[in-house]
């Protein structure tokens, strides 16, 4: 991959990021582009020549936050008018012209398949041209293909800064969904589903593993839907897996996330026998109620999704699977809720994200059924449900006390960026092939590394550990660190 482009004078671009992995990475392929325009990064709204802010649909409440933080900087527009401001992303495509409605000094709306065009409507902004909108087809906007092609962001640009971590990295294979949950808005931002070429997606590989990502989580809204037909020869995510697994310099693979029918023996078999994927399967279930997972348009019922899991169990040894919930979703009563609460406690997830159910307009859940269930209720449904999954993930957490644990460094942990530790010494944080979080009296030295843990303490969130050394091994400066969390 060739350097990036620099201008004599460098121009600063301040970007913010909020929702999913796709969106994480959507951000960095944008950063990769303006770099080669003669772009830096800052951290200071106030010193940037151009402001994008990569915005989420799937919960009101982000896009509340996006449209806030978009008020906070009309003072900073007034005193340099020539500053570039854009929205890019879901709710981009959702809103578009309703933003320059809402916030006027907005000078770009760009939604997730145009994202390549911002380097171009960042300059003609700076030209004089305001309000420009480049947005997809929607679901009825033209021929298929149109839509697909419209929606399309396999850019191949990538930008190491602007990861979790220089050793893991996003690989998108999949974009869109065509399932159309009620409640979902991705259908309608995201487009139809498309797969990627499986030969683009391994040499993408390639160069991630080679700029020093030992991790590699494949993206798609339902990953494991993943399929690409060229000529004769089908492309499945299983096959895609058997590619990946010999690049060199490449440790681990992930892939979020999961669709339940879609779980297939194939693709369980796979994981089971290479060695560098991932147990860690995040498979959304949503409800344990199969009269919700009908009005949600889930497409499975609660046998199959209990079907599933056995399935993961027998071919996978200790697989560690995660889940999503709504809950309080239209005329959700309590006995459906409690039905949520029993698969929950049947399933033992490693861990549950739970959410409230908001109204997203132009999804068939607006449309069809009335936001019934009060806040306060929904409230208290998420914390029901989050105490139950909490005391699961304390009580499977405890069988790895005394275990030792192989964690690829990723850093300092978040207490100890609260903290402001500076120097070699620091409480360090890293993942277990399980997706687990473990906290350790570490070196910055073992940032990237693969290290042995011994769990000495768990909490529902977290495990404690220290470095497992031979006695010729022990760095005796980590004896003195505090491992307070």
């Amino acid at each position: 991959m060739s350097e990036p482009i620099r201008s004599e004078a460098t121009k600063k671009l301040y970007i913010e990021t909020v929702g999913c992995q796709m969106n994480v990475l959507d951000s960095e392929m944008v950063v990769a582009s303006l770099r080669k325009k003669g772009y830096d990064l800052t951290q200071d709204p106030a010193q940037a020549d151009a402001i994008l802010f990569n915005t989420c649909s799937v919960r009101e409440h982000a896009e509340e936050k996006a449209y806030n933080n978009l008020h906070h900087l009309k003072q900073l527009k007034l005193a340099n008018p020539n500053k570039v401001i854009g929205v890019m992303g879901c709710m981009a495509q959702k809103d578009q012209n309703s933003i320059f409605q809402r916030v006027p000094f907005v000078d770009l709306v760009v939604g997730p398949g145009q994202l390549h065009r911002i380097p171009e409507m960042i300059e003609l902004a700076e030209q004089g041209e305001k309000q420009q909108i480049a947005v997809s087809l929607d679901r009825k906007g033209g021929a298929v293909d149109e839509i697909k092609r419209s929606h399309e962001t396999f850019d191949p640009l990538r930008d190491p800064e602007m990861r979790p971590t220089p050793f893991q990295a996003y690989l998108r294979i999949q974009i869109g969904c065509d399932k159309f949950c009620t409640y979902c808005i991705v259908p309608m931002t995201r487009g139809p589903e498309q797969g990627r070429s499986p030969d683009q997606i391994v040499e993408e590989a390639k160069i991630l593993a080679a700029q020093g990502a030992k991790e590699i989580t494949l993206l798609g809204q339902t990953v494991n839907s993943y399929k690409y037909v060229e000529g004769d020869r089908t492309t499945r995510l299983a096959d895609l897996l058997q590619r990946i697994h010999p690049i060199e310099g490449l440790e681990r693979i992930k892939f979020v996330t999961n669709y339940p029918k879609d779980m297939t023996r194939e693709l369980l078999e796979t994981v089971r026998d290479l060695p560098k994927c991932s147990p860690y399967l995040h498979v959304p279930a949503q409800s344990g109620s199969d009269n919700i997972l009908k009005r949600m348009k889930r497409g499975y019922t609660t046998a199959d999704y209990y079907e599933m899991m056995d399935r993961i169990n027998e071919i996978i040894p200790n697989p560690s699977v995660s889940s999503d919930f709504i809950v309080g979703f239209c005329g959700e009563t309590i006995d459906e809720f409690q039905m949520t609460v029993d698969l929950v406690k049947r399933c033992r997830f490693k861990n549950s994200f739970i959410f409230q159910y908001s109204v997203r307009p132009g999804t068939k859940g607006a449309e069809l059924y009335a936001d019934d269930i009060p806040q306060e209720e929904k409230h208290r449904r998420n914390l029901e449900l989050l105490g139950v999954q909490n005391q699961i993930s304390l009580e499977d957490n405890m069988r790895f006390l005394g275990e030792t644990v192989e964690v690829l460094v990723e850093g300092p942990s978040k207490w100890s960026v609260r903290k402001n530790e500076t120097g070699d010494l620091r409480q360090l944080t890293g993942r277990t092939i399980c997706d687990r979080i473990v906290h350790w009296a570490g070196n910055m030295r073992q940032v990237g590394e693969l290290l042995p843990i011994r769990i000495t303490d768990v909490s529902a969130f977290s495990l404690l550990g220290e470095v497992e050394t031979t006695e010729s091994q022990c760095e005796p400066d980590l004896v003195q660190l505090s491992t307070s969390t």
